[in-house]
């Protein structure tokens, strides 16, 4: 049986560690290289390391960063923000990222997609995604620029189009749920996992042990991702997991 991942996430701004509410509201939470080994030394499965200002000021992700975090982890490590070309990405594969996502060049240039898949490999091509729920229907919209911006689609429809192109995995977030701890948006990522034939990574709203059972079971995750209860210490990575594997939630331990 395949064991469901914990994922904790670093978003980078100005080369510290930060987290917000609905992509905003920003406040220092520490070092990236120092998280990294404590998530590490948790027992983290992979970790996320994404630069969230790099799209929306026009620049690239900061490498020198990626390399420092790259040399203190043995765990898998998927790197995002800026990205924008296929040398990019190799650039961060040379920096020791194992996997990189890409968002709103992804958006502009679905084509780089299969660019990365054709290159590097589908398991290096995450396609990471900010869905906002419609007031309208029940559907998503995709957000780029860091979620200042609406992409003009449909968060399911883009997902199923990025895979076709070649996208190995989605991180996909919510952005009505980001930093709120209100629990994951149980709809928003069944409606995804059912769509792709691909892991996805559920995203924004982690509160509590029962949000990661409920995204892992209801909502069909193949992995969970969260910021806030890990860099507060509200939950332990290995006590998460031992609540997990008591619902009978196959982790690694």
């Amino acid at each position: 049986m395949i064991c469901k991942r914990i994922i904790p996430c670093l978003d980078i701004d100005n080369g510290r560690v930060v987290k917000g509410v609905n992509f905003g509201q920003l406040r220092n939470v520490g070092d990236p290289v120092e998280l990294a080994r404590f998530y590490q030394d948790e027992g983290a499965d992979e970790l996320v390391f994404l630069d969230i200002s790099a799209t929306f000021e026009e620049r690239q992700t900061v490498f020198d960063v990626v390399q420092r975090v790259a040399r203190a982890l043995m765990i898998p490590f998927t790197v995002g923000g800026g990205v924008s070309s296929i040398g990019q990405v190799k650039h961060l594969l040379e920096s020791g990222a194992d996997k990189v996502t890409v968002n709103t060049a992804a958006v502009a240039n679905p084509e780089l997609i299969a660019e990365i898949a054709a290159e590097c490999g589908s398991q290096c091509c995450v396609l990471a995604v900010d869905a906002r729920r419609r007031s309208a229907d029940r559907r998503w919209e995709v957000l780029t620029h860091g979620g200042r911006r609406a992409a003009g689609l449909d968060a399911v429809d883009w997902c199923h189009q990025a895979v076709e192109r070649g996208a190995g995995e989605i991180l996909l977030t919510s952005w009505d749920r980001d930093g709120t701890r209100l629990g994951f948006d149980l709809e928003l990522t069944a409606a995804i996992s059912a769509t792709v034939g691909v892991p996805v990574i559920a995203s924004g709203g982690a509160g509590g042990a029962d949000d990661f059972v409920s995204v892992l079971t209801i909502g069909m995750a193949d992995a969970a991702l969260a910021a806030s209860i890990f860099h507060d210490r509200d939950w332990r990575i290995s006590d998460l997991k031992h609540v997990l594997n008591e619902e009978g939630i196959p982790v690694r331990l």
